[in-house]
């Protein structure tokens, strides 16, 4: 048995910390607020602040983990690699948990070392700097905080009229302390994937089927497996994931993103742990979902393979108003539904937009997928929560 630490508790926490109970490992769930997801199903419990160093020393210090696992961005990250040091495994490492945390590292690493493909890009610290960025990757562009998640503080500039709104949007919405964003021009592409990719301890990188997935305020809203793709550009898509999680280091599940555009694959994002898209593999759509796939991989424990069991799709259940102690209206109308599920995942404190549930749907092998998405949406529409 192997203690593991959750740096960031929240539904991606949670299904991780399941799939690591029923594997026998002891979790020690770690957040910013008391009682969120994870915290109800692990065996202990810390609040504190992870982007204070001192305090984060001290808890690694009185839990001794052999195991730390990050889920969020907001963590101070450099402390690490001193944790490395110490003997403690840092998933899937601190090389790739320091790169990936911020913006700025891994597209520099993905497009001016590994030469991947990607947007043109910029960076702006300053209202006036973006203003100049934004002169040189044109508009429309897309501004994004350099640590951020969930699409917070994410915006795309349409006029110049947009760009001071932007800029305050951006700083509202950062995590941490880092005020300098990123400046991307706008890809005219068809359609956007997921790619999880698992990196093992002992074995070969494997790759899921792909996700597709729609995004409004930078946020996903639906994601369905698997997404329709030409096989080049699986094959272009897969390369790229293999080279950027290599240079990265280190085991576990990954959630590359990638633009498919008429004139090839362009990388997107990165991150170093189960991807909120690929939740849709709670609908059974894999013989492992990516939170069991993310357990084996912490652990050592061998992937003989991953295969494609049937067609899903999910679709998340939004609050729509600042609140606590929230109820949940319309789940006999929801669970009525066959071939289908909901995940609740108990966050005690609702807001404008927070992702408090997702409803899951699914059918064999061969079946349309656009049917199988419009089920996941016309049971998220059932519940409200109040």
């Amino acid at each position: 048995m192997k203690k593991i630490m959750l740096l960031g508790s929240g539904e991606l926490g949670k299904e991780l910390v399941i799939a690591l109970k029923r594997l026998g490992q002891y979790v020690i769930a770690v957040d910013s607020y008391n009682d969120a997801p994870a915290q109800q199903v692990a065996d202990e419990r810390e609040v504190i602040n992870m982007l204070d160093g001192a305090a984060l020393d001290n808890i690694v210090a009185k839990h001794q983990p052999n195991i730390i696992v990050p889920e969020i961005e907001a963590i101070r990250t450099e402390r690490f690699y001193d944790y490395e040091q110490q003997g403690i495994t840092v998933v899937p490492s601190a090389k790739a948990a320091n790169f990936t945390m911020n913006r700025k590292a891994i597209r520099d690493l993905a497009a001016k070392e590994l030469g991947l493909k990607t947007a043109q890009y910029e960076y702006a610290n300053s209202l006036e700097e973006l203003i100049a960025a934004t002169g040189k990757v044109g508009i429309p562009c897309v501004v994004k905080p350099l640590m951020s998640s969930s699409g917070k503080g994410q915006s795309v500039i349409k006029t110049t009229a947009d760009i001071e709104k932007a800029w305050q949007y951006a700083q509202s919405g950062k995590r941490g302390d880092q005020t300098e964003v990123i400046v991307e021009a706008f890809v005219q592409f068809n359609s956007e994937i997921t790619l999880l990719t698992v990196t093992q301890k002992n074995g070969p990188t494997l790759f899921c089927p792909p996700i597709g997935h729609r995004q409004e305020r930078g946020d996903y809203q639906e994601s369905w497996q698997p997404a329709a793709i030409a096989s080049n550009q699986l094959a272009t898509a897969q390369q790229m994931a293999a080279k950027v999680t290599a240079a990265l280091t280190g085991a576990g599940i990954w959630g590359v993103e990638f633009f498919l555009a008429d004139d090839g694959v362009y990388f997107s994002e990165l991150s170093p742990r189960p991807h909120d898209t690929g939740m849709v593999t709670l609908a059974g759509t894999q013989n492992f979902s990516e939170f069991e796939l993310h357990a084996r991989a912490i652990l050592g424990l061998p992937i003989p393979t991953i295969t494609l069991e049937r067609v899903g799709a999910s679709a998340v259940i939004l609050a729509d108003k600042d609140g606590t102690a929230p109820e949940y209206i319309g789940l006999e109308k929801a669970m009525a539904y066959a071939q289908s599920d909901i995940r609740i995942f108990g966050k005690p404190v609702t807001r404008p937009y927070r992702r408090m549930a997702v409803a899951l749907a699914y059918d064999a092998l061969g079946s349309d997928v656009q049917e199988v998405k419009q089920k996941a949406i016309a049971i998220a529409k059932e519940v409200t929560v109040q």
